[in-house]
Formats: C-alpha cells, structure tokens, sequence
C-alpha cells in the first residue's frame, strides 16, 4: 500500500507539473473520477483494483504529455482522433477489469464504464486532471470467517447477496428400497448433494464471468445432466433387485435460482427406507403358461418319457421367474418377452412336441396343439 501510494504522490507530482510546465496555454484532459463511484471492495480484489486506479492517472499523465508534446500536429480533429479517443478505450478496458476484478468475489458491480470513459478537454490547461486516490473502500468478501459459506454454502457478507442453487428433492420420491441396493442409492444421494455444492462453488468463484445467460449455461445445464444420470442409476440400482421405479429423473433434475441466496438447498438425507424382501418378490410379475393336457390314452411304454417331460415343462416354468427375479431393471422395454418369453416358449414347444412322439412310437400320434400350448404370458 505504501509503495502505491508513492506511485499516485509521483503521478500527481509529474501531472501538476505538466499543466503548469504549459503556463496554462496547452490544454489537459479532465476525466470522470471513478474510485469514489467504487463499491465496498473484497479484499481479494483490493490489489488489483489499486492497480488499476493507478492505470487510470497513467493513462492521463500519458495524455498530457501528448498533448504537451503535439501541439500545433495534426488538423483540428488531432486531439479528439489521436489521444481522447484511444484514451476513452484505454479507460473503457480498465473500468471493465476492475468490474470483473470485484465481481470474483461479490456481486459484479456496474461502474457505468461507458459513462465514466470519455475525458474533455481543459483548454487552457489546470482544471480537475488530478490522479485517482488508490485506496480503496474494503469490503469483507473472500476471507474472514464468512467466507466458507453458512448452512445453504451462501458465502460471507458479500456473498449473502449471491444466488444459489434450488434443487427438488429426490429421496422422499424413492420407494423402499432392496437391502442389496441400499449402498448404491446412498452414493448416488450423496453425489446429488455433492453436485449441488459444486455449483453453488462455481457460482461463487465465477462471478462476473460470461454474459447474461452464463449461469443457466455453465452451470445449471450442466447440474441438470449430472442430476439426470444420477437419478437413472438409482432407478436402475432398484430395479436389479425389485420391479424399476420411475422416479421422474426429468422432473427433478432441472435446478433453479436462490436468486439472494439461503433457499432450499440443503442436503438430500442418505438414509433409506428398506424393502422387505418378501414384499420385493411378490411384486414381480410370475410367467403364466397354458395347462397342457394330454387327451389320449398313453402307453405304458411312452408313461416315463411323458412324465419327464411334463415335470420339464414345470422346471422351465421355474426357471424363468428365477430369471425374471435375477434380472429385475435390465435391458429396455422387451427384455422379458425377448430375452425369456420368447426362449421358454421355444423350449416348451421342443418339449410338447417330444411328447406327441413318445406316444406316437406305440399309438397314434396325438395333436397337443404345441404351437397354441407353447405361449406363455406375464403375470404382472
């Protein structure tokens, strides 16, 4: 601070000099002020906007001596093309990155830059050119004991004033959950809180950034495909071992704006209520196969093959609802039917069919109709 302020003593001592080097006959640029226009500073930022206090009496220094040192160059419009203008820009530039300096830390002021840009003309010099004071007012953003956020991560005293996340809630939308899901679905509720921190973060360490729709773009969108992902697998980890929820992922995955932060966003609780698993199977559906009656007289010598074959009838039937337990929540829509209706009924049609033969070796061949008895449908 010392060091800068004899930065600003040397400034106002060489800008003093120079309209009175002029004996009033050269003109000097006159400027908005801006440091008495600045807000409450995060200490954070303090550095960086004292050092672009001190570029703002650089670039009028700089000026001046233009001024002083072109007199009678160019035509009438010299001045105005060739130093007002470029120092406008110059200033413009440096207004911007104090804005942006400050809003790393709070809320991104509007020190009107376009207003504040423009510098006149003294025409016989003197005038208010003189160097922008370097300090500045502090605020308490960015360190102290608000920093860290309170109970919904809203930040210190400046960062009270910072939107934050709003998610809905997942974990009161799950059903009972299957003793064998349980750790899965912790993870993924914890990850739910874990992304709504991230974002809150991101707002915080971000601001100022981007244009208008930043937040919505590089943060919320993005929290919204997490939250999606995240909401599938939990209904994906329920239904391996119970019939797949569906827990809205599209409803719940959008998050909004705590616009001054505090809200809603507490954390989603980890604790889950868990499924009986006697009420977990007998919430499966069951296969449903046609009785297949044999409506002739049977050999004895065909007796044995076709008792065989009716008890396999019943061990597929056995052997699907095993299936259909163990793979609870895979593949998509069809996966039953393709994956174990259309199987059971390609192995009872091979069993029915064995059965017209064994009766058929000693007797008329019978007709079991295998292509209707073959079938089977769900109990859901």
């Amino acid at each position: 601070m010392a060091g800068v302020a004899g930065v600003a003593v040397a400034i106002v001592g060489v800008g003093l000099g120079v309209a009175a080097a002029a004996e009033g006959s050269t003109p000097t640029v006159n400027c908005p002020s801006v440091a008495d226009k600045l807000p409450a500073v995060p200490a954070s930022a303090a550095a960086e906007i004292q050092r672009n206090l001190a570029l703002l009496n650089t670039q009028i220094q700089e000026a001046n001596n233009r001024l002083a040192t072109s007199a009678g160059e160019g035509g009438p419009n010299f001045i105005q093309n060739a130093i007002l203008g470029p120092l406008e820009d110059k200033r413009f530039a440096t207004i911007n990155r104090m804005e942006t300096a400050i809003g790393r830390a709070a809320a991104k002021p509007d020190l009107n830059a376009e207003g504040l840009s423009p510098c006149t003309l003294n025409e016989n010099g003197g005038g208010n050119a003189a160097p922008e004071p370097t300090e500045v007012p502090a605020g308490n953003a960015g360190g102290g004991e608000n920093a860290g956020g309170g109970e919904n991560a809203g930040g210190g005293d400046d960062a009270g004033a910072l939107p934050t996340v709003n998610c809905p809630t997942v974990a009161d939308k799950l059903p009972a959950v299957p003793a064998s899901a349980q750790a899965e679905i912790q993870r993924n509720l914890a990850l739910l809180n874990t992304q709504i921190e991230e974002a809150n973060t991101r707002i915080r360490n971000t601001v100022g950034q981007g244009g208008a729709n930043f937040i919505q773009n590089a943060i919320l969108g993005p929290l919204e495909d997490k939250r999606f992902a995240t909401i599938n697998r939990m209904e994906t980890a329920i239904g391996r071992a119970a019939a797949k929820p569906d827990l809205n992922a599209e409803g719940l995955a959008p998050c909004s704006l705590n616009e001054n932060g505090g809200g809603n966003a507490a954390p989603e609780p980890t604790q889950v209520a868990t499924a009986d698993p006697e009420d977990v199977a007998a919430n499966l559906p069951t296969v449903n196969c046609p009785a297949v009656n044999i409506g002739v007289a049977i050999p004895a010598s065909a007796q044995a093959e076709i008792d065989r074959n009716l008890a396999l009838l019943q061990t597929q039937i056995q052997e699907a609802n095993n299936r259909i337990r163990n793979t609870v929540g895979q593949g998509g829509p069809a996966f039953i039917q393709n994956a174990i209706l259309g199987p059971l009924k390609d192995k009872r049609f091979a069993t029915i069919n064995r059965m017209e033969t064994a009766i058929g070796r000693t007797a008329a061949k019978p007709n079991l109709n295998a292509e209707g008895l073959s079938t089977c449908s769900l109990n859901q």
